[in-house]
């Protein structure tokens, strides 16, 4: 993922839905910041796989109820203690590999891109 300011390396699991996200990048959008969690719709509807609530620091999903790609660096709105929380059931996707903590500097309609490596 990029930004103006920064780039981060996501490594994708094997899961279908991380192919077809894949396969549709790159993908350029501005981001909601929701706690520590920035989100943004991408142009795909795929279903629940493997699906989560609770995350890890560093973990990317995606949020089928509203088609969007997640990316978690902290806590959210609706955790219950210092883990990341999705509002409902995720796909998990796999990793940020940088330090996410430079992730809490970005702001709502930052504009970032997922591009293939």
């Amino acid at each position: 993922m990029k930004t103006p300011e920064m780039d981060f390396e996501i490594e994708l699991n094997e899961s279908e839905t991380a192919d077809a996200i894949y396969l549709s990048l790159p993908i350029e959008e501005y981001i909601n910041v929701w706690g520590d969690e920035i989100y943004f719709e991408i142009p795909l509807e795929m279903k629940l796989e493997n699906g989560r609530k609770v995350m890890e620091v560093g973990d990317v999903a995606y949020w089928p109820q509203g088609k969007a790609f997640c990316l978690f660096f902290g806590p959210t709105p609706v955790s219950k203690g210092e883990k990341p929380e999705a509002y409902s059931p995720v796909t998990p996707l796999g990793r940020v590999m940088n330090d996410v903590a430079a992730l809490k500097a970005l702001g709502d309609r930052t504009r970032v891109r997922l591009e293939r490596t």
